[in-house]
C-alpha cells in the first residue's frame, strides 16, 4: 500500500513539475517574441508619425467612456488626463454608475454641469434607469451622465456608448491616466487598414506611488509595497510582451478595459458589451472576432506595444483576491460560451493557439498548481518525499521562473527604461523573484476560487477595488 501510495504521488508531483515546466517556458517564449516586437517597433519614428495621424483628414473622431463608481480619488485626475489629449476630433462621456461619493459633485463643479436633454445614437439594451444627462460649460467636450446602478461595469459603458457620436470608441477606467499622445498611438492601426481593424490596444503600466500633475504622469516611481512591484512585473509580463505576440500571431483575446479602442458599429452590431460577463473586456473581443469570423468579414485586434495608460492596482491582498478571482470567473464564462470555438478552424488563430492556450493555462493552471503544492505537503508529513527530489522539483520551476521576470525587467530596462533609478531597477528583480515564493501560490488559490464559483454558477458580481488616488506634485512656490 505504501508504495503505490508513493509511486502514485511521486507521479503527481512529475507530472506537476512537467506542467509548470511547459507553461514558464511558453511564457519565456511569449517574452522572447514580445521582445523583438518591441525593439522593432522603436525603429519607427513615432513623433512623425504622430504627427502625421495628428494632421490626417483621415483620422476618425474618437468618443472617450468612462464608466464611474464611487471614483472621487481620482476621476479628475482621469478627466483631465482625457480632455488634454493630443487628438483632432474627441468627445468625452462619463456615466456616474449610482456613486454614493462625491463623484459627481466634483465633476459637477470641476466643469460646470448643466442638464441637457439627450441625443441617443444607439439603442443597446441597458438595465440601468438614466436619471439625468449634463453637459460642461466650459468649453469641454465632456457629457455626464448620471444612472441607477446594478452593479456592472458594462451596464455604464452600454449606456455611454448609446450617446456616443465618433466612429471609435475609447473604454477608460475612472482610475486611469492616459498618456498624452495615447489616443494618437492606437488611433494609428485604423487609419492604415481601415477595413480590417476593429479593436487595439497599448501597455499598460501602474501608476501607484508615481508622480503626477493634474492627469499626467510626471515620473514613474516604484511603490514601497512590494505587492504593488510584484504587480508591475505582472504587468510588464502580461501587456509590453505577452499581448505583442498574441498580437503578433493574430491571436488577442483581450485588450484591457483600462483602455481600449474599438470601432463603434461593430460594438453596437454585437449589441454592445455582455452585462453578465465579469471579463466584459476580453468578452467583447472574442465575441467580436466570432461575429465577425462567422459573417466571413476578416478583422484584426491590434496590440500597440507602447505605454498608453497607468493605473491603479490592488495595494492590499484582499482587494487582489477579490479581482484575481473575479477576473477567474470571466475567464470560466468566457471559455464556456465560446467553447465552440475552442480548437476550432474556423476561428483562425484564435481558436486554434489563444484559446486552447487560456484554457490549459489560465482557467486549468490553479487546479494544477493547487494540487501540485498540496500533494507536496501530503508527501512531507507521510514521510513519502525525498528531499534530493524535492529540491530538484522546487529549484528548476523557481529558476525558470525567475528567468522569465528577469528577462521581462531587461526589455524594460534596455527599451523604454521608464524606471529611472537604481534603486526601482533592483526592487523590480528582486520583486521578480519574490513573485515566485508566496505571491504564486496565493495567486493560484485566487482563481481557483474563481473558478470554483463559475462551475458554481454562482450569480457574478462586480465590485470595485478602492481607490487611493495619485501621487500629487506639489504646487511650485510663490516667489
Amino acid at each position: 500500500m505504501r508504495e503505490a501510495l508513493t509511486g502514485f504521488v511521486t507521479t503527481l508531483n512529475w507530472t506537476v513539475l512537467g506542467y509548470v515546466l511547459v507553461l514558464d517556458t511558453s511564457m519565456l517564449l511569449l517574452v522572447l517574441f514580445g521582445a523583438r516586437r518591441v525593439v522593432t517597433n522603436l525603429r519607427w519614428s513615432g513623433a512623425e508619425g504622430l504627427d502625421r495621424v495628428f494632421a490626417s483628414p483621415l483620422t476618425p473622431g474618437v468618443s472617450v467612456l468612462v464608466p464611474a463608481h464611487d471614483e472621487e480619488a481620482g476621476v479628475l485626475d482621469t478627466l483631465a488626463a482625457v480632455l488634454s489629449q493630443r487628438y483632432p476630433l474627441l468627445e468625452v462621456v462619463l456615466v456616474d454608475d449610482g456613486s454614493t461619493d462625491r463623484t459627481f459633485e466634483l465633476v459637477a463643479e470641476r466643469y460646470g454641469l448643466t442638464p441637457v436633454t439627450p441625443r441617443w445614437t444607439a439603442d443597446t439594451a441597458v438595465e440601468g434607469r438614466v436619471l439625468s444627462v449634463h453637459r460642461a460649460t466650459t468649453g469641454d467636450p465632456l457629457t455626464v451622465v448620471r444612472k441607477t446602478s446594478v452593479k456592472r461595469r458594462s451596464d455604464a459603458l452600454n449606456v455611454a456608448l448609446n450617446l456616443a457620436r465618433h466612429p471609435l470608441v475609447c473604454m477608460v477606467d475612472a482610475d486611469s491616466l492616459l498618456e498624452p499622445d495615447a489616443l494618437l498611438k492606437v488611433a494609428r492601426p485604423f487609419i492604415e487598414d481601415p477595413e480590417h481593424v476593429v479593436g487595439a490596444g497599448g501597455v499598460i503600466r501602474t501608476a501607484n506611488a508615481a508622480l503626477t500633475d493634474r492627469g499626467a504622469v510626471l515620473e514613474p516611481r516604484l511603490s514601497k509595497r512590494w505587492l504593488v512591484r510584484i504587480q508591475a512585473v505582472e504587468y510588464l509580463r502580461s501587456f509590453l510582451l505577452g499581448r505583442t505576440t498574441w498580437a503578433d500571431a493574430d491571436a488577442l483575446l483581450i485588450i484591457s478595459g483600462a483602455f481600449g479602442l474599438f470601432r463603434r458599429d461593430a460594438v453596437v452590431e454585437v449589441g454592445g458589451l455582455d452585462p453578465r460577463s465579469l471579463a466584459e473586456d476580453a468578452e467583447l473581443v472574442v465575441t467580436l472576432q466570432e461575429h465577425l469570423r462567422r459573417a466571413g468579414r476578416p478583422s484584426r485586434m491590434v496590440f500597440v506595444p507602447e505605454t498608453v495608460c497607468w493605473t491603479e492596482v490592488p495595494e492590499t491582498w484582499s482587494v487582489l483576491g477579490r479581482q484575481r478571482q473575479r477576473w477567474s470567473h470571466g475567464l470560466a464564462q468566457l471559455l464556456w460560451k465560446h467553447r465552440r470555438m475552442v480548437g476550432n478552424p474556423r476561428f483562425g488563430p484564435v481558436g486554434l493557439l489563444a484559446l486552447p492556450f487560456f484554457l490549459l493555462f489560465e482557467l486549468l493552471g490553479p487546479v494544477v498548481e493547487v494540487l501540485g503544492l498540496a500533494s507536496v505537503v501530503v508527501a512531507a508529513v507521510l514521510g513519502l518525499l525525498d528531499p534530493g527530489t524535492a529540491a530538484l522539483m522546487v529549484g528548476v520551476a523557481l529558476a525558470l521562473g525567475v528567468l522569465v521576470s528577469t528577462a521581462v525587467v531587461a526589455v524594460e530596462e534596455f527599451t523604454f527604461h521608464r524606471y529611472r533609478s537604481g534603486a526601482d531597477l533592483r526592487a523590480l528583480l528582486l520583486a521578480g523573484a519574490v513573485e515566485n515564493v508566496g505571491y504564486r501560490q496565493l495567486h493560484a488559490w485566487f482563481r481557483l476560487r474563481g473558478l470554483l464559483a463559475a462551475l458554481a454558477r454562482r450569480d457574478p458580481v462586480w465590485t470595485a477595488m478602492p481607490r487611493t488616488g495619485f501621487t500629487t506634485a506639489p504646487a511650485p512656490a510663490e516667489a
